[in-house]
């Protein structure tokens, strides 16, 4: 038994609509067996994790699973459930898996995932103790647990992002973790932020900064009539003693640009202390802060877009006697309280029992070794951050309306937008100016925790807050997602949409199978049609409107690379990529494609081709099932179709192709868009599938809301050679033409042999290949369909043999057609520019040839060698341009 793989997807995906892990297991050995039939496995299992007792499985109670493991069931599935069980212990809350069948003995172990590093780390658990189980040996549950813990401690989200997150989910925004560590992109395109912790797209830099120096933060409050300590920095011992002497009060020491309380010692009288805090202080800053220690009671005040969010008075961080423990006994039972943890990623932070405590309790005449009164409250440091153990207790409500205005006059100084202002004062519920009080520190990026999970007190959810600034009600958060998929087609769909929204002057990004183009400039060549590209769309904030190709394969192995698309377009469901990615049968492609008209959000339009008999019933489907509230609309180049008929006899939407005319119609009512001959690429109208492809964007850009007008405008401007390169690009090569085509299935190479049976010539050639992953009745299909439409016939290969032998899929093809057509002229050249080229040497008048490429610009280079011009029929040609 093995893993082969495991892989994190992000996006709504074939198994769930939310991120999972999928690891591929081959069970070898056990392929066939049971957990029953594995003698003692469940015993032991249920023995070791009782909470299996409470998984339902399909039987949808607690015990189903149970009943499963006695009656039999398969390794790989008892796998996923130990996963979810372990992730159970660990407390990331996965409750959903599912174990699916790949080949004999493979099977594909899929569990939502909350954390990517630990959910990876338990799964890897399930499969070793699952297998120990099995071989009845000990197993170190406990420190595999504890390191999966540890991963998910160390990168899970901080407290204050996650919070932020939480509220950008519950209303709907959008979120992307951009890094391992806090960043996270909120809203997409134009309208995307970025936030680290409470850092935010429009913190000052400045405001850091200034915030980042404790001495320069001073200055300026001083300015402007805030009351803060008196002092100086230092930088040698002796300085710092310097300045106790001329102060001549108990003082704070602090690295001047430190944070979260590090190196800070408070209420120092006596030289030997400030000599020893200075050392303390400055392992964190060369320059270390000597200032008046100021009496009363530590608050934080945090300030968001210019209002108070939060107030918590904050306590240092103590034990309480009882009488019987030391003080470092005190703390280690402190630090079991599950509310702390290492650094931020509880509600509260452990104690940490340093140089800094210890020189606390010594200056109290005491040691970690003492035990104190049972009740009596011992302080452990002066400083009061949660960040060294301290806890807080909200005060907003008691908040004093002075204290409010002067908070948010020191974070509008500073130039922060989110601020946490430690303040010291006898009562923040007395008025400012009647009370000593001082503002000893000026946070930016502030930890939300204390408000978020206060020790006491309402608690106040200040993520929210920030996200309100950021986003006030009613802002948009994210572009337009037109989405296209289908098995042909759908990078003509995709162009096009694209061309058109462009000519309304929108910053288009675009991913195709040529490229990702943003504002029409390509930025990355290739196949970019999948989750990785479109997020690479969706993370430029200079993108306006996002136009996606969307194929099969990212949707198989990484899911969908947005959470909602507005507009989801589903070109047509053909026979193609069967046998790749688990994708066997037509129904397990129509699985794949229809994931984007799930994914289209609610009052969003889903786009289906009606002449394919598969999703003509897909609207019944999907409303059926979970996706109410969609708006369906259906294209046809069947002017009388039935399921069009229907649909508009039900107050619905389409489009359909009569009489050389694109239609749209609404119920009873049907007005002209545009002739269909007026769109370059269709040839005059003869290309009936570029028609079908012009009428689903039609479709696209009328519910993205342009008028008729001026979808026709943008479509009569649409070339094959500049918009729609290496699709039914049309070339002269003297008396005859070549036509250049991507097509590589039986149903690309139907549609183009009966667009030349509609076009002005003498013969028809074909120079045609299938790539070599797909099956062999694909290939056999092809080559019977190229029998059949073209009058001879150069069988050639890819350079990509895609794992097959060479010869191999030009023999399959050649057979088929012999088969067919035995008569028929056919002659294998493996290299497609060699065949191509041996085609034009015998090129007569009136003749065109149909070149079905794997690279373009070889086949581009050959035609250049010929002075071939580009044209847009072959009866009337436009004016010529060289390729």
């Amino acid at each position: 038994m093995k893993i082969e793989d495991i892989r994190f997807i992000l996006g709504p995906n074939l198994y769930l609509h939310r991120p999972v892990m999928v690891m591929r297991l081959h069970l070898e050995e056990y392929t066939g067996q049971e957990s029953n039939q594995v003698p003692g496995l469940v015993d032991r299992l249920l023995t070791l994790l009782p909470g299996i007792h409470d998984h339902h499985c399909a039987k949808g109670e607690p015990g189903g699973f149970v009943e499963r493991l006695h009656e039999g069931t398969y390794i790989g599935h008892v796998i996923e459930h130990v996963a979810i069980e372990l992730s159970q212990q660990i407390g990331i809350g996965v409750n959903r898996g599912k174990t699916l069948y790949v080949a004999e003995g493979v099977y594909d172990v899929i569990v939502e995932c909350a954390n990517e590093a630990g959910m990876e780390s338990l799964l890897r658990t399930a499969f070793d103790l699952v297998q120990a189980l099995i071989d009845d040996k000990p197993f170190p549950l406990g420190e595999r647990l504890a390191t999966a813990k540890d991963l998910v401690d160390r990168t899970a989200l901080g407290p204050s992002t996650r919070s932020i997150v939480e509220a950008a989910e519950s209303r709907g925004i959008p979120s992307y973790r951009l890094n391992d560590r806090s960043l996270v992109q909120l809203g997409t395109g134009r309208f995307l932020k970025r936030i680290q912790a409470t850092i935010t797209e429009n913190t000052s830099c400045t405001g850091v900064d200034i915030a980042s120096d404790k001495e320069m933060t001073k200055q300026l409050l001083d300015m402007a009539a805030i009351p803060v300590p008196h002092g100086g920095v230092a930088y040698t011992e002796e300085e710092a003693v310097e300045l106790w002497r001329y102060l001549g009060r108990a003082l704070v020491v602090k690295p001047r640009d430190g944070n979260q309380g590090k190196g800070v010692s408070i209420n120092l009288v006596g030289e030997a202390e400030v000599r020893s805090a200075f050392r303390i202080a400055q392992e964190y800053s060369s320059g270390v802060v000597i200032e008046d220690y100021v009496e009363g009671r530590h608050y934080r005040i945090l300030v968001v877009g210019g209002q108070v969010a939060a107030a918590s008075e904050r306590v240092p961080a103590h034990v309480i006697g009882d009488g019987t423990s030391t003080i470092l006994q005190l703390v280690s039972k402190v630090n079991q309280d599950p509310c702390r943890g290492d650094g931020h990623v509880r509600s509260l932070t452990k104690i940490r029992v340093d140089e800094v405590v210890q020189a606390q309790l010594a200056r109290d005449g005491r040691t970690v070794d003492d035990v104190p009164h049972a009740g009596e409250m011992v302080l452990l440091r002066d400083s009061a951050n949660l960040s060294t153990g301290g806890t807080a207790c909200d005060v907003t409500a008691r908040l004093h309306p002075t204290i409010a205005d002067m908070a948010v006059r020191t974070a509008r100084i500073v130039g922060l937008d989110v601020c946490g202002i430690d303040f010291v004062c006898p009562d923040i519920a007395a008025c400012f100016d009647e009370q000593k009080s001082a503002v000893i520190e000026v946070n930016a990026a502030p930890g939300i925790r204390m408000h978020q999970s206060p020790s006491g007190g309402e608690p106040r959810n200040v993520g929210e807050a920030i996200l309100d600034m950021l986003y006030p009600p009613g802002a948009e958060v994210r572009i337009p997602v037109i989405a296209i998929t289908g098995t042909n087609g759908k990078t003509t769909t995709t162009r096009m949409i694209g061309h058109a929204m462009q000519t309304t002057g929108k910053t288009v990004g675009m991913t195709s199978t040529d490229g990702i183009y943003i504002d029409g400039k390509c930025v990355a060549k290739g196949d970019t049609t999948g989750p990785r590209s479109a997020r690479a769309i969706l993370c430029d904030p200079g993108v306006e409107v996002a136009v996606l190709e969307t194929a099969r394969g990212g949707i198989v192995r990484a899911g969908l690379g947005f959470d909602y698309a507005d507009i989801g377009i589903i070109t047509n469901i053909e026979p193609d990529h069967l046998g790749q990615d688990g994708i066997d049968t037509v129904a397990d492609l129509i699985s794949v494609k229809t994931l984007i008209a799930e994914r289209v959000r609610p009052g969003g339009t889903v786009i289906l081709n009606a002449d394919d008999p598969h999703l003509c019933t897909l609207p019944k489907t999907m409303k059926e099932r979970h996706s109410k509230g969609r708006n369906f609309v259906f294209f046809t180049l069947d002017g009388a179709s039935r399921v069009l008929r229907r649909h508009l006899s039900e107050g619905g939407t389409g489009y359909f192709y009569r009489d050389g005319w694109i239609y749209e119609a609404t119920g009873e009512r049907a007005r002209r868009v545009m002739r269909a001959e007026a769109i370059p690429v269709t040839m005059l109208g003869a290309a009936h599938f570029h028609v079908a492809n012009a009428m689903a964007a039609i479709a696209a850009c009328r519910a993205y809301g342009l008028s008729c007008e001026k979808i026709a405008s943008a479509l009569k401007g649409f070339r094959s050679d500049v918009h729609n390169p290496g699709r039914v690009n049309l070339y002269q090569v003297g008396r005859g033409y070549v036509l250049v085509d991507y097509g590589h299935n039986p149903h690309s190479f139907q549609a183009i042999c009966e667009m030349a049976g509609r076009l002005p010539n003498r013969r028809v050639t074909g120079v045609v290949g299938v790539p070599g992953d797909r099956n062999n009745d694909i290939v056999w299909q092809s080559g019977k369909v190229a029998a059949n439409g073209f009058h001879r016939l150069f069988v050639k290969e890819d350079l990509d043999l895609r794992g097959r032998a060479q010869g191999e899929i030009a023999g399959l093809l050649k057979l088929a057609i012999e088969q067919v057509t035995p008569e028929k002229e056919c002659r294998v050249i493996h290299n497609e520019c060699d065949a191509l080229e041996a085609a034009l040497q015998e090129l007569v008048e009136g003749e065109l040839i149909v070149v079905f490429y794997e690279k373009l610009s070889p086949i581009l280079e050959v035609l250049r060698r010929h002075e071939a011009v580009s044209v847009s029929h072959m009866a009337l040609p436009n004016r010529p341009v060289k390729v």
